[in-house]
C-alpha cells in the first residue's frame, strides 16, 4: 500500500530535471536547477487530479511540497540508493512496461478493436481444407504445401465438389465426417488469420491459400448471420449412448415427455432438474448451465435455446448427439455497446499473437520508412546461398561470414554488418527458421532496439513518466528505510511518543456489557436466572449452557464494547436511536453500562500512533535535509507563476 501510494503521488509531483536549455531557474537545490517551466508543469499536473477544488494550493504552497520531495530523493541519490540492484531492475521492469505501447503500431490496434467489435456482432459458417505445415518449416515445404493449395482451388473455381476434396486431400482429422465445414464462429474463435481471411470472403467464394499456425488453408464462407448474444439456460436431460438401439432411444424420449407434461402442469423445473436430469453437474444447481453464445454450444442444443423468447419459457424435448434434453430459458443479454466491450476487446487483441504479429510488421515498415532503411541485395543474396546448405545441415553456429565487415543494411545513423548477423544467427541456432525469416527477425530486433534507444528522446512525455517512476521508486526505497520500518521497529521511540501525545485518539462513549437476543420467553428466563447466580459469567460458557439446554441458535448473545452506529439494538436501549424491524419487546435486551470518554491504550491503537510517529518522523527528516542542503527559490519567477495561474 505505501509503495501504490507513493509512486501516484510521484506520478503527480515529483520533479523531472528536464528544463529547457536557457530556461529561467526557479528553484536551486545546491548544484541542481529546476526550471521554471518544470515547475509549472509539475504545478498544473497536480493540480489536475483533484476532487474537491478547495484542495487546489497556490504555486507558492506547492512550492514548499515540491522543495520537500525534491530534497528526499536528492538524498535517496547521496547514499547511492540510485545503483542499488534492486532499484535497477525495478526501474528498468517499469520502462519496459511503459515502452510497449511506443513499439507497437498502436494506431493499427485501435483499428483491429473496432473491427473485432464489428465482427462479434456478426457470425460466419465457414469450412476448409487443411494441408498441415510447420511453423518452422523449410522453404522447400512451404512452397510444395502452398502450390499443393494453389491446385486444390483451381479445381474449387472450376466447379468441384468443396466437401468431397476435403474428404480426399484436408488433413485435418474431422474433415472425414464433416467434410471440412466448422459451422459458425465469430471473433476471437479461430486462430487470427483464419478468422481475418473468414471475413473478408464473401459468401459463396473460396479464400486464396491462408498461413496459420497449422498450416494452409482454403476457406469457403458458406453463410453469414448476425449473432445473437449470449444466453443462460437450464436443462434436463436423458443420455444416450451413441449405439443406443431405437428402444433405449424411444424409452429415454418418453421418460422425457412425461417430466415436460409436469412442467406444463405447473411443476418446478428445478426441482425435476435434480431428481431426473442425467447431466449430474448441472442437476445439483437445478439444471442451470453457464453463459454461452450461439457459436459457443451444439448447433442442435444452441438454435432450439435462442428461439425461446421470454425467461421462463421451455422448450419441447429435442434431440442432441449427446442424447434427450428439455431447455428452459433463464435471462438472455444481447452483444453489449462498443464502450462496454473496449476494455475486453483491447485485452483480447493486446494478448493475441497473431494480432500482435500483423501490428509489428505494420510497425517495423513504419520505422524502415522514417528511418531511410535500405539494404545491400547483393550481400543478403550472397549470405542466403551460404547459410541455406549450412541450415540443412545443422552446421550455423560454425557460420564465418567471407567478408565480415561489409555492410548488410542500413537505416538513421546506424550500418550493420553481416558480422553481426552472424552472431545474431548463432544465438538464435535452435531456432530452425529459412535464412530469410531469421533476416527478417534480425531487421526488426535491430530496429526495434534503435527505437527503444531513442524514447527519451524522441517522445518528451516518455522522458517525463520515466523520471517519474525514478524518483518515485526511489522516494519509496528511502522512506521505507528512514520512516515506516523506522516507526514500526522503534517501539521505546513509539513508546515515548504515546506518553506524550495520549490524547490523539479517543474513544467516544460507549456501552459496555451483553446485547441478547432471546427465541422466545423460557430462553429469556433461563439467560436471566444465569446472570443472577454469576454476573461474571463469560460469553463462551453462556453459550455453551443455552446451548445444552435448547440447542443451537436459542439466542444470538454478544459481549464486549459497543461504540454508537455498531448495534442496532444497543442503539436503540442505550442510546434512544430508532426501533430495530426484528426488535421483539421482552425477548430483546441490554445488560450493561454506558462508558465515559477516555484515550485509547497503544495496544487498541497501535495502527493509528504508528502513522502519527511516522508523520513525527517525517517532519523531523525535512526539517534536518532543509537545514543540510542550499535551498534557493527565485520569488520573482515565482511571482510570475502565480500572476498567471
Amino acid at each position: 500500500m505505501h509503495r501504490f501510494i507513493l509512486l501516484f503521488f510521484a506520478i503527480l509531483t515529483t520533479t523531472i530535471g528536464l528544463g529547457q536549455a536557457g530556461s529561467e531557474i526557479i528553484l536551486q537545490i545546491d548544484e541542481q536547477a529546476i526550471t521554471k517551466e518544470e515547475f509549472v508543469r509539475l504545478y498544473q499536473k497536480n493540480n489536475s487530479y483533484l476532487l474537491d477544488d478547495s484542495e487546489k494550493k497556490s504555486p507558492a504552497e506547492y512550492m514548499d511540497l515540491f522543495i520537500d520531495f525534491k530534497l528526499k530523493v536528492l538524498e535517496a541519490e547521496r547514499l547511492g540508493y540510485d545503483t542499488m540492484p534492486g532499484f535497477v531492475s525495478e526501474l528498468q521492469a517499469y520502462r519496459n512496461e511503459l515502452a510497449k505501447p511506443y513499439l507497437t503500431a498502436v494506431q493499427y490496434t485501435d483499428q483491429m478493436v473496432e473491427t473485432a467489435y464489428e465482427r462479434m456482432k456478426t457470425e460466419v459458417d465457414a469450412s476448409h481444407i487443411l494441408r498441415l505445415l510447420d511453423e518452422k518449416a523449410t522453404p522447400e515445404d512451404t512452397l510444395q504445401a502452398w502450390s499443393k493449395m494453389v491446385e486444390l482451388r483451381n479445381q474449387l473455381l472450376k466447379g468441384a465438389d468443396f466437401g468431397e476434396l476435403a474428404i480426399r486431400h484436408s488433413e485435418d482429422p474431422s474433415a472425414k465426417q464433416n467434410k471440412g465445414r466448422l459451422g459458425y464462429f465469430s471473433a476471437f474463435q479461430m486462430v487470427y488469420p483464419f478468422e481475418d481471411a473468414a471475413y473478408k470472403t464473401a459468401v459463396g467464394e473460396v479464400s486464396k491459400p491462408v498461413r496459420t499456425s497449422f498450416g494452409y488453408h482454403l476457406i469457403r464462407v458458406n453463410d453469414q448471420r448476425t449473432a445473437k448474444g449470449q444466453i443462460k439456460v437450464a436443462h434436463i436431460m436423458k443420455r444416450l449412448d451413441e449405439h443406443a438401439g431405437e428402444e433405449a432411444v424411444n424409452k429415454q424420449k418418453q421418460e422425457l415427455d412425461s417430466i415436460l407434461n409436469e412442467l406444463e402442469n405447473g411443476a418446478d423445473f428445478a426441482t425435476l432438474a435434480e431428481q431426473h436430469s442425467d447431466d449430474r453437474r448441472s442437476a445439483q444447481n437445478g439444471g442451470d448451465l453457464s453463459w454461452f453464445s450461439s457459436t459457443g454450444m451444439m448447433p442442435e442444443f444452441a438454435d432450439r435455446a435462442f428461439q425461446l423468447e421470454n425467461d421462463g419459457d421451455f422448450s419441447p424435448v429435442i434431440r442432441t448427439p449427446y442424447g434427450w434434453h428439455i431447455i428452459k430459458r433463464m435471462e438472455y443479454r444481447p452483444i453489449p455497446d462498443f464502450d462496454e466491450l473496449q476494455d475486453f476487446l483491447n485485452e483480447k487483441i493486446r494478448n493475441n499473437p497473431d494480432i500482435s504479429q500483423h501490428s509489428s510488421e505494420i510497425f517495423i515498415q513504419n520505422l524502415k520508412e522514417e528511418y531511410n532503411f535500405e539494404q545491400d541485395h547483393h550481400a543478403l543474396d550472397e549470405l542466403t546461398t551460404a547459410l541455406t546448405l549450412l541450415i540443412k545441415s545443422d552446421a550455423v553456429k560454425s557460420f564465418r561470414p567471407a567478408k565480415p565487415d561489409q555492410i548488410l543494411f542500413q537505416f538513421a545513423d546506424q550500418k550493420v554488418s553481416t558480422k553481426e548477423f552472424a552472431g545474431y544467427l548463432k544465438e538464435k541456432a535452435n531456432d530452425k527458421v529459412s535464412v530469410e525469416q531469421a533476416y527478417e527477425n534480425f531487421v526488426a530486433k535491430t530496429l526495434t532496439q534503435y527505437e527503444d534507444s531513442r524514447l527519451e528522446e524522441k517522445y518528451p512525455e516518455f522522458q517525463f513518466l520515466i523520471q517519474e517512476y525514478h524518483d518515485g521508486i526511489l522516494l519509496f526505497n528511502l522512506s521505507e528505510d528512514k520512516i515506516w520500518n523506522a516507526a514500526a521497529k522503534d517501539s521505546a521511540g513509539l513508546e515515548a511518543f504515546y506518553q506524550k501525545n495520549k490524547s490523539n485518539h479517543y474513544w467516544e462513549e460507549r456501552f459496555h456489557g451483553w446485547s441478547i437476543k432471546c427465541k422466545n420467553l423460557e430462553v429469556k428466563d433461563f439467560t436471566e436466572a444465569v446472570f443472577e447466580e454469576d454476573p461474571e459469567i463469560r460469553e463462551e460458557e453462556l453459550s455453551d449452557q443455552l446451548a445444552d439446554h435448547f440447542g443451537e441458535n436459542s439466542a444470538e448473545i454478544a459481549f464486549g464494547y459497543v461504540e454508537k452506529g455498531a448495534d442496532e439494538l444497543v442503539d436503540y436501549l442505550v442510546w434512544n436511536a430508532s426501533k430495530p424491524e426484528d426488535f421483539r419487546d421482552g425477548l430483546h435486551f441490554v445488560r450493561g453500562n454506558k462508558v465515559a470518554p477516555e484515550a485509547k491504550t497503544l495496544d487498541e491503537a497501535r495502527g493509528l500512533y504508528i502513522s502519527d510517529y511516522q508523520n513525527h518522523l517525517e517532519k523531523a527528516w525535512i526539517k534536518k535535509l532543509r537545514k543540510q542542503y542550499s535551498i534557493n527559490v527565485n520569488r520573482k519567477i515565482l511571482k510570475q507563476v502565480e500572476q498567471v495561474q
